[in-house]
């Protein structure tokens, strides 16, 4: 397959995720990352609980591991990945670190997807969810999805999950492509927590659901809220 690379470097990317979402201890130790699996081990015998908290290591390579403060944000969407919330180019089979290049880009992705969750749930109205904002960089070759339409429909996934696939067994570093939900900025898909810097923790958000739409964006550090379009 012939795709076009790009390196994409970025000062700033802005990834959104839940706030209910803790940092995972395991990660952001000194520990040497090969040895995550036997220090798992003998924690879970007196948590049972701590590999659902520490999720499966086996989806990434010892040697494709980050760790230290911080390393959370970067290995979680790796290690917590589910056929149950799929994404724009994974189906779930495998993590994938989203980010765009704005904070504007990050809401209006997120915001998709909390609006279907939030419908296909039947939730009642108000402000429903906390989010937190991660900021970091990226200096990296990244197969560019520019001018696919095929990859880009705002909602059909299958060809461009069967593309990120695709991608990653070949080795590439992750994709970069327009935002759909955000025209004027981009995005980013990485496919190994080590091409990307570990990012640290920005404002938090609050989403408001009408019932139908998520309306109201609320910054919780000074109060702003911003109506959604």
């Amino acid at each position: 397959m012939n795709v076009a690379v790009r390196r994409v470097t970025w000062p700033r990317t802005v990834r959104i995720i839940r706030s209910i979402h803790p940092p995972i201890d395991l990660f952001e130790d000194i520990a040497d990352p090969a040895d995550w699996e036997a220090l798992a081990s003998a924690e879970a015998k007196f948590n049972p609980r701590i590999r659902e908290s520490i999720g499966d290591l086996s989806k990434v390579p010892v040697a494709r591991r980050v760790t230290g403060p911080g390393a959370s944000w970067v290995m979680a969407p790796f290690v917590h990945c589910s056929p149950l919330r799929p994404g724009r180019f994974s189906d779930g089979s495998f993590g994938l670190y989203y980010a765009g290049d704005r904070t504007e880009v990050a809401i209006a992705e997120t915001v998709h997807h909390h609006a279907r969750f939030m419908r296909a749930t039947d939730e009642a109205p108000g402000w429903t969810s906390q989010f937190r904002e991660l900021i970091g960089s990226i200096d990296a070759d990244l197969d560019d999805a520019t001018g696919r339409a095929d990859l880009l429909d705002p909602d059909d996934y299958r060809p461009s999950q069967l593309f990120g696939a695709e991608r990653r067994a070949a080795g590439s570093n992750g994709i970069t492509w327009p935002s759909v939900r955000f025209p004027e900025g981009e995005c980013i898909a990485v496919f190994w927590p080590d091409v990307i810097p570990i990012p640290a923790q920005g404002a938090h958000f609050a989403y408001h659901w009408n019932g139908a739409a998520v309306d109201y964006v609320k910054r919780l550090d000074d109060g702003e809220v911003l109506r959604v379009l």
